[in-house]
């Protein structure tokens, strides 16, 4: 009974594993191309928040659904590169 108990239980975390590896979303590359002066106080916040502090400079995030819409909310201050 403990045997298989146990092949049971290995089985259900390889299955778990292998479903995990599937999840993984795609990355992307953000390039900050125009300086945040002059920009209100949220987007200088959101910019800060992508961990883009100086021009030109490309951070790597995953592409998430809240990610995305932090992009959408600089997208005339920044560049999505691939």
């Amino acid at each position: 009974m403990l045997e298989w108990l146990l092949r049971t239980e290995e089985l259900v975390w390889k299955k778990y594993l292998e479903d995990k590896e599937e999840v993984y979303m795609s990355t992307i590359k953000i390039k900050q191309t125009k300086s945040r002066i002059g920009a209100p106080a949220d987007q200088k916040r959101t910019l800060d928040a992508l961990g883009l502090r100086k021009l030109n400079r490309v951070v790597e995030h995953e592409e998430t659904p809240a990610i995305l819409g932090m992009v959408n909310k600089v997208k005339h201050l920044v560049t999505i590169v691939k």
